[in-house]
């Protein structure tokens, strides 16, 4: 095999470029996910490394200072990040000529040939899944006989035969040996789960068809794949082993309950562990299901709500309809699971009077916290193609369609001839001052900052990173 370093490059400060389904950018407060999507193929090489660039603080030169002994670096990259990523790899291809560089990420999966051909740096782009992928070409396989990839030879891009994608989860390795040797858990932090935490996926894909939604478009596909409750249950005992100071596990998955038999008895194994564990989950989810998630051990739902106008869940084809997200959200309260909820503005069809109509919405059923996006026309998603046939793509400074700004905040890609990009950008810190500054939510915040020593420290911090996020958004590109 040949010595791999599996990179998440050097970036904005701050710059979660290893999000998962809806974004990459930074965030409202400091927050980092787990590169699982490198944790993964890096689990199954040998005596290979993985480095967290923005989750440590790293910059460039110390990536450089390490470098010279590798002979293959895979790079995840992302649509806002790519162009910095790509000065990334030629920077340590100078450093180590002999280096091989590949590139794995959403944005190379479906912009392969302009990605393959943007530097010499870049010897290969790796589409859809691409764990197997990388572990061929480090044990040397020729890139001609690779399926899944994409390079340049004698001045043209080559495209290799697609890959399969993979049926059997289970025959992947853990993820969580490797975040053992390589990484450091109390670098990442989510607002609204317990600290430290541990997150990773227990499957792929996802059964939805949401118009913005990355990852099921670009790599995981609509066919969830999932491993077995009792690897999950086994991977979940190997946390509790290695990581005796972890919180809360999360399950990382698009739509964990996707498979209601399947979330039911991977509960029921968890139970028995005694954890404490949460999950992205639909407003569908019964209330008998529900309870059984709770009794064992389910402490919170992360749920994309997205809009409160039943039109915009028609627009992006979300399958969902209000007053069901109304009696789950209900059932969730009274089974005491707590619901971090997330809200996009600026979807299609979106007016004034929509946005004031989620805000109301969001009021109303008042999850524990909340989060608001802007919409993003990512490449490889149906919104970025209907937002280039409809012309919805701002044009600024000759690039189309940016989604973050140069500090790495979102800005607004998208705008309609009825409502500006100013107007969907001003619209976020609206909903989150709506949301958050009412009596109701404020009370709830002192009550649990009263009743922890801890929560009150955290709360404090993330609310001056907040208020700096608010004032941050001023100055953006």
């Amino acid at each position: 095999m040949m010595k791999t370093l599996f990179l998440n490059p050097p970036s904005f400060d701050g710059f979660d470029g290893g999000a998962g389904s809806r974004y990459q950018a930074r965030r409202e407060i400091r927050s980092f996910w787990y590169p699982t999507w490198l944790a993964q193929p890096a689990a199954m090489i040998p005596d290979s490394k993985l480095i967290d660039a923005p989750a440590r603080g790293l910059k460039l030169a110390d990536i450089e200072a390490v470098i010279g002994d590798y002979e293959l670096a895979i790079l995840h990259t992302s649509t806002p990040s790519f162009g910095n990523d790509v000065k990334i790899a030629e920077a340590l291809k100078a450093k180590n000529p002999k280096l091989k560089i590949g590139m794995v990420g959403a944005h190379v999966a479906v912009n392969p040939e302009p990605s393959a051909s943007a530097s010499r740096a870049i010897d290969f782009v790796a589409r859809s899944e691409f764990d197997y992928t990388i572990k061929e070409i480090a044990s040397g396989k020729p890139l001609a006989e690779v399926l899944g990839i994409s390079y340049v030879a004698d001045g043209k891009v080559v495209h290799t035969p697609e890959r399969p994608i993979i049926m059997n989860m289970d025959e992947l390795p853990s993820v969580i040996d490797v975040y053992k040797r390589d990484l450091r858990i109390e670098d990442y932090f989510i607002g609204y789960l317990e600290h430290p935490y541990i997150s990773f996926y227990t499957g792929r894909g996802c059964k939805s068809r949401c118009t913005f939604c990355l990852w099921p478009q670009t790599i995981g596909g609509h066919k969830y794949r999932t491993r077995s409750p009792e690897v999950v249950a086994a991977e979940v005992a190997k946390v509790k082993e290695y990581f005796p100071q972890v919180k809360e596990v999360f399950f990382d998955d698009d739509t964990f309950t996707d498979d209601l038999p399947r979330a039911e008895a991977t509960a029921k194994l968890l139970g028995k562990l005694g954890v404490t564990w949460s999950c992205n989950a639909k407003a569908n989810v019964p209330y008998e299901t529900l309870k059984v998630l709770r009794d064992n051990g389910l402490r919170l739902l992360l749920v994309g709500y997205e809009s409160g106008s039943q039109q915009i869940l028609f627009n992006i084809k979300k399958g969902m309809r209000v007053e069901f997200a109304r009696r789950f959200t209900a059932d969730c309260h009274k089974l005491g699971i707590k619901i971090h909820g997330t809200f996009i503005v600026g979807l299609p069809g979106e007016t004034k009077e929509t946005i004031q109509e989620t805000i109301k919405f969001a009021k109303e059923i008042n999850p524990h916290t909340m989060q608001v996006s802007l919409a993003a026309a990512y490449p490889g998603t149906k919104l970025y193609e209907q937002a280039k046939e409809n012309n919805w793509l701002r044009e600024e400074t000759g690039a189309k369609g940016d989604v973050v700004a140069n500090n790495g905040l979102q800005v607004s890609s998208i705008e309609y001839p009825h409502l500006s990009h100013e107007e969907i950008f001003e619209s976020l810190a609206t909903f989150y001052k709506q949301f958050y500054f009412r009596p109701k939510k404020i009370g709830e915040i002192t009550w649990e900052m009263m009743h922890s020593w801890d929560m009150t420290k955290r709360r404090l911090r993330e609310g001056v990173e907040f208020f700096q996020f608010l004032t941050q958004r001023e100055d953006r590109a």
